[in-house]
């Protein structure tokens, strides 16, 4: 007999459990979840970087795009028969950046930039970087000339 009622409390207590469950959804607004990004943003979307100027990591990643740009480029010259005549770009600054949360951190960068020596007084680039802080990584997906847009 004791087995019976340790089964029927075990099974009141499921039951009170569901009901308390059901309560609770019941109260909750249909539109509860949506108002939490009411200001039009989506979940994975990009995020404008407020004080781009002043946001040190942005500015990080930026020299390090270009950092890596030069490296990939250097790299190919050497291998490819062009005698090593490359030019280097030096980075000046991150013009404007967006953030968007994937698997890390993925930045969209505008890079100012201007040849090293000297032929051009600055160019703008597209660089997309991939942090990933967990790992203390950083990778370099897209370096290249900006739309005139």
């Amino acid at each position: 007999m004791a087995r019976l009622n340790g089964a029927s409390g075990a099974c009141t207590l499921l039951v009170v459990l569901l009901v308390a469950c059901a309560a609770s959804a019941a109260r909750t607004e249909p539109g509860a979840a949506r108002q939490l990004w009411s200001d039009g943003r989506k979940v994975g979307g990009r995020t404008e970087v407020t004080d781009v100027e002043g946001d040190r990591e942005v500015q990080e990643l930026g020299r390090y795009s270009v950092e890596e740009h030069n490296r990939r480029r250097e790299e190919g010259c050497e291998g490819g028969g062009g005698g090593g005549v490359c030019g280097r770009l030096e980075f000046a600054r991150v013009v404007s950046a967006q953030r968007q949360v994937v698997s890390g951190i993925k930045y969209y960068l505008r890079v100012a930039a201007a040849e090293e020596n000297g032929v051009s007084d600055g160019r703008v680039f597209d660089a997309v970087v991939v942090v990933k802080p967990w790992l203390q990584s950083r990778a370099l997906v897209r370096f290249a000339p900006a739309d005139s847009k």
